[in-house]
């Protein structure tokens, strides 16, 4: 065997969907149903197929493992995964991809999968152990993109109702994020972030107090100013 044959890599696409259900940041993950890590939890994924590229493969697997479709779901590559002992198969490189999405469906399992569905991140990250492979490392990275996309984007306005306040929108970063804003801090922020949020000129229904004014989603995709985070606040 040649030096280049012995270091060759296989290659594997893996999905990190992320959602927020119940006031609570979830990830879709399955049931192994093959060796290595079999019984264990994973994120979606597989290998490639002859003649497929990685977009294909990752809707092929996404598809087949938990019965989404990936070209509803707008995911995106997110980062490339290649430590030499990440699987007890040999080297293998895994490209990951990613997606943060409102209001997706319950899954189905099939596939290398025996069940599927969405488990909360922070039980998920609370133990290394939990997760087959490396996708203890690869959840923690995409949760932490997902946490710089709401500081930059707009996207945290899409887990809102077409109409929302600026409470329900402070509860999905708090939720995102996984810590406590200040209310007046934060309504300060997001208001005058150019193009965010645009008064509806109505008033949330309200059964006692003072009624919270009604905001819709700006043109803007990014944020100007950015809403930043401290990391060293917790919930």
């Amino acid at each position: 065997m040649s030096r280049r044959d012995r270091f060759r890599y296989a290659v594997a696409v893996d999905m990190i969907v992320l959602t927020v259900r119940k006031q609570a940041l979830h990830v879709l993950v399955v049931e192994r149903a093959k060796k290595p890590f079999l019984g264990r939890l994973a994120l979606p994924g597989g290998f490639l197929e002859d003649g497929e590229n990685l977009d294909q493969a990752a809707h092929r697997e996404l598809a087949e493992e938990t019965g989404l479709n990936a070209g509803a779901l707008h995911i995106q590559q997110f980062r490339t995964y290649g430590d030499p002992d990440r699987d007890p198969r040999g080297p293998i490189l895994s490209v990951a991809y990613f997606a943060l999405m409102p209001d997706l469906p319950i899954p189905t399992a099939g596939g290398d999968a025996r069940a599927s569905h969405w488990a909360k991140t922070d039980d998920l990250l609370a133990d290394p152990a939990v997760l087959a492979f490396d996708h203890h490392r690869i959840l923690a990275d995409a949760v932490e993109n997902a946490r710089d996309l709401l500081s930059h984007t707009t996207l945290a306005a899409t887990f809102c109702p077409s109409e929302f306040t600026i409470t329900q929108l402070r509860e999905v970063y708090e939720t995102v994020w996984g810590i406590e804003l200040e209310p007046s801090n934060f309504h300060r922020k997001a208001t005058r972030a150019t193009g965010f949020l645009i008064p509806t000129g109505d008033k949330a229904a309200s059964g006692r107090g003072r009624r919270a004014t009604l905001y819709r989603t700006g043109p803007a995709t990014q944020l100007h100013p950015a809403l930043l985070r401290d990391p060293h606040q917790k919930k």
